[in-house]
């Protein structure tokens, strides 16, 4: 076993870890040795073809269908060098107030996580899309759902150079979203950081990690690792955990430390989300522009949120309920499809959660509650109206019985879309907001972190990732989690001055 040591390990590079990394640049410059270990591989522009079935193998643990341990929901978790903001749509959206303030953690404060977000808006090139650059996919849920008495809203998304690909979920092809591959991430190797791709972390131990570094299979897309395969003992003085849900609390779990920390795994919520779709009578802009500009938010009203989105015909055939021609009349108006994602603000609740089994690996339980599936029926219902008030001639809504609703049967959605018609399993049901596990609080009662990511008991050992958040978000987790990791990387450099 070759053995490694490094002043700080950073293990993941995604909006956690890659954050992290950037921060730490001057630790480097001052002579310390700063290790950052991605399961991923580092892929080139040009790799990122478009082809939906290859991309989501190469992209996405489990190529995408990772599945709570009911089997009833998929997770989406992005596994490159630059982690999930590799395959997310660039959405970047502040901490919401009432919600920080209602996870009530000692030490953490609103105006100070949005004075760190607003950082990364700037490094990120975070804006509003012009006008001229909304397809219709968007414009048309803009209309519909003024006319149905919502109020829209705008994404911030992270572009720099869009050409409107659309292909946000797949990795942009034109390098276009600036995600961690794109700015921390190069920003931190080039101030003398370490990168080290296709690095499994198997264990975590008294500051050191075993790390097994796999080799580039012939076939597989990406670059080799930067260290030869093989089996590596690494030391360091600090090792910050930001692999994501799926790979902090597992990990933590499987080293042992859930003995130490009983609320390990716990305050697991994640949006869980299907999409509707309505079909125009003529063809729409869906596939090309990008596909994600508006919003309705009713999170605190009703416990929902709406988007739109834009999904490949594979992922699209999977999220539609049922089979033979009624399945097949909306594929087949697949040109002609309006797209709504509808997501509900889950809360934190003791039986969900998320631990490992023998060898290490996630395993995520989740019970749907009643308050989620009121949300996702109030979810569906408000998606309805705005289809039919865009112009749709009829809805695919998959918690109507049946599942087709034609412009005729609009005034009759609220008789038609009930909680009592979803039954887990029989939904697609999906999410890629994946946040809880080792959340933030005062002591190993209450929480696994104080308000800096430090584990509590390991000195040595942090946390920079969405497992920290005590309890759901609402939005879109992408600059939160930022803005914790630049504290967290402020207190790693306190150690050191």
């Amino acid at each position: 076993m070759n053995t490694v040591t490094a002043d700080v390990v950073v293990v993941g590079s995604g909006a956690g870890g890659g954050t992290v990394a950037k921060e730490l640049v001057p630790l480097v410059q001052s002579g310390k040795r700063v290790l950052v270990l991605e399961r991923g591989p580092r892929f080139r522009d040009e790799e990122f073809d478009g082809r939906e079935l290859e991309m989501a193998e190469g992209l996405y643990l489990d190529s995408g269908g990772f599945l709570t341990s009911d089997g009833a929901m998929t997770l989406a978790v992005g596994q490159a060098y630059g982690g999930s903001t590799v395959t997310y749509t660039g959405t970047s959206m502040y901490p919401p107030d009432r919600i920080i303030e209602a996870w009530n953690v000692p030490g953490l404060r609103h105006d100070d996580l949005m004075e760190r977000a607003r950082k990364y808006v700037r490094e990120n090139n975070v804006h509003l899309l012009p006008e001229k650059e909304i397809n219709d996919n968007n414009r048309l849920f803009f209309e519909g759902a003024r006319a149905a008495g919502f109020s829209p809203e705008q994404f911030p998304v992270n572009v720099k150079g869009c050409l409107g690909s659309s292909l946000c979920n797949l990795g942009c092809p034109n390098g276009a979203k600036q995600g961690t591959h794109k700015v921390q991430l190069p920003e931190a190797e080039a101030g003398g950081v370490e990168v080290v791709t296709r690095a499994d972390v198997l264990e975590v131990g008294d500051r050191r990690l075993k790390v097994r570094v796999r080799p580039k299979a012939s076939e597989a897309m990406g670059t080799p690792s930067e260290w030869e395969p093989g089996d590596y003992l690494v030391k360091a003085d600090v090792v910050v955990l930001a692999g994501g849900v799926l790979g902090t609390p597992p990990l933590l779990f499987h080293s042992g430390f859930d003995s130490h920390l009983p609320r390990l795994g716990q305050g697991f919520t994640c949006h869980p989300a299907f999409i509707l779709v309505g079909e125009h009578a003529e063809e729409i802009t869906n596939d090309v522009g990008h596909p994600k500009s508006f919003f309705v938010d009713r999170g605190e009203e009703e416990g929902y949120v709406l988007e739109t989105c834009m999904y490949f015909p594979f992922v699209t055939a999977k999220n539609l309920t049922g089979f033979g021609t009624d399945h097949a009349v909306f594929m087949d108006a697949y040109p002609r499809l309006q797209m709504i994602l509808v997501l509900a603000c889950d809360r934190a609740i003791l039986q969900n959660r998320v631990v490992a089994d023998r060898a290490g690996n996630p395993i995520v339980h989740y019970r749907f509650t009643k308050a989620v599936k009121e949300s996702l029926a109030a979810a569906t219902r408000a998606a309805a109206r705005i289809f039919f008030a865009s112009g749709a001639v009829r809805v695919h809504a998959p918690l109507a019985d049946p599942p087709r609703l034609e412009k005729r049967e609009a005034d009759r959605i609220d008789s038609r879309v009930l909680a009592k018609h979803f039954l887990p399993g029989s939904v697609s049901v999906s999410a890629a907001h994946l946040m809880g596990g080792a959340g933030m609080g005062v002591s190993i009662e209450d929480s696994v972190t104080d308000s800096w990511g430090k584990v509590h008991g390991y000195p040595w050992l942090r946390v920079a990732d969405a497992s920290l958040f005590p309890d759901a978000l609402e939005i879109n987790p992408y600059l939160t989690i930022m803005a914790l990791a630049d504290r967290v990387a402020e207190g790693v450099l306190e150690t050191y001055s």
